[in-house]
């Protein structure tokens, strides 16, 4: 192992950037006694040079490009996001320059990180991917070291902490979506543009990194089937606690023998299992193996601290001399898989508005016979005589596509004044 410092080039100093260097300067003896020799800083590269953090005669770079291209570095450490760009510039000439990178850049491995990691092996150095997912929860270490003595059959996770928080107060304050996002927003919670959040596009890009650690298999977002929580309502929310559920945005990861299936939906999960009760903006996975069993993580998956915890992890392996496959195994046998979403069942929960006439329920009633749906449950609270009612059922776990043919019965019914609501029942 190496004796003299590991010297760090970082680009981006945000919220996490300046964590980071907050913790390597705060930290600094500590970091030196695990990683068995000095981390320090040797440039930093941003729009501008803040005031406010510890980086007294640090080289200082307003072009990030240049840093990597000059700076006098081991291993660049790349937290301005974005899936091209700038980042992925600058990853690209470091792993160029044979030297290491560390990044919290999900939505650049979710697109990139195979051919990343093929260059990273062929120059004998390593991408620390640590902070990409899960901000503090260490995740990516758990599938790629601490499980690798099993085969992982599911991965499944809370894996954005936006969208936690929105359902988390929608719950905890009977308010509906728009209202508590624009709160959110107002608190720095969510972005001004939340379309990344809401629709499940960030949780995708961990999930696409996830799976491919789970099952060795290559990044594979195109895959994913992608839905978010805009549609979800106070009502919902407030029927599924009646059910015994809690309504939570879910990254879902499965091999069987078929394929792999990965999948972003809003689901209601069960008090009994432990996502239930993951609130805020806290981040948890859940993975299965086939010797381990189930496996619980749960911590803050964002924010300064959090993720500069986990970029500081990654720096301590490469200081220790630590250069492991980015995805676990060489990229030369990441082995693809077919995608096994035909034939997906479930449990759903249906929410309906009706009109409160004579034979409503027959119509619904037949509507899911027809697709050989059974009707598990069904509520309906008051009257509303020449007005409309909420009517909400439960159904047994069915062939997903025969449900959407029976939802689209339903929404022919004339006695139906909205579009139909569905969401998905974990029946774990």
């Amino acid at each position: 192992m190496k004796t003299g410092p590991l010297k760090v080039a970082l680009a981006g100093l945000g919220t996490v950037g300046g964590g980071t260097v907050r913790l390597l300067h705060a930290h600094a003896d500590l970091i030196a006694r695990r990683a068995g020799r000095p981390v320090v800083l040797t440039a930093v590269a941003a729009l501008e040079r803040p005031s406010d953090l510890p980086l007294d005669g640090v080289p200082f770079f307003a072009d990030a490009r240049l840093m990597a291209t000059q700076a006098d570095y081991d291993v660049l450490v790349e937290l301005i996001g974005g899936a091209g760009g700038i980042a992925l510039d600058i990853v690209n000439t470091a792993l160029d320059r044979g030297k290491s990178v560390v990044t919290a850049n999900k939505a650049m491995i979710a697109h990139h990180g195979v051919a990343l990691a093929a260059k990273a092996e062929a120059a004998g150095v390593s991408i620390g991917i640590e902070a990409s997912v899960g901000g503090g929860i260490p995740v990516i270490k758990t599938l790629r070291e601490g499980l690798a003595g099993n085969r992982v059959t599911s991965v499944m996770g809370i894996l954005n902490g936006t969208c936690n928080y929105i359902l988390t107060t929608m719950r905890e304050q009977g308010r509906d979506f728009a209202d508590v996002l624009a709160e959110a927003q107002r608190l720095g919670y969510a972005e001004a543009d939340p379309a990344f959040d809401i629709d499940g596009t960030d949780t995708a890009h961990k999930l696409a990194i996830l799976a491919s650690l789970a099952f060795q298999t290559p990044v594979d977002l195109a895959a994913i089937s992608i839905e978010g929580i805009r549609h979800i309502s106070a009502l919902d929310i407030q029927y599924a606690d009646e059910l015994g559920y809690r309504i939570k945005l879910l990254g879902v990861a499965g091999r069987s023998e078929t394929g792999v299936d990965t999948r972003v939906y809003p689901a209601m999960v069960p008090l009994s299992f432990p996502l239930a009760h993951v609130d805020g903006v806290f981040n948890a996975v859940v993975t299965e193996g086939d010797f381990v069993g189930r496996t619980v993580l749960e911590g803050r998956g964002a924010g300064a601290h959090p993720t500069a915890s986990a970029v500081a992890a990654d720096l301590v392996d490469l200081a220790r001399g630590r250069v492991v496959p980015t995805f676990g195994v060489p990229v030369e046998c990441l082995a693809a898989a077919p995608s096994s979403g035909a034939g997906r069942r479930s449990a759903f929960y249906i929410r309906l508005m009706v009109r409160d006439e004579p034979g409503v329920f027959a119509g619904i009633a037949g509507a899911l016979s027809a697709e050989q749906v059974s009707m598990e449950k069904i509520l309906q609270r008051g009257r509303a005589p020449a007005g409309v009612v909420p009517v909400v059922m439960t159904v047994h776990e069915t062939d997903e596509a025969a449900m959407a043919r029976a939802l689209e019965r339903i929404a022919a019914l004339a006695a139906v004044a909205e579009p139909p609501r569905l969401i998905r029942i974990e029946t774990i």
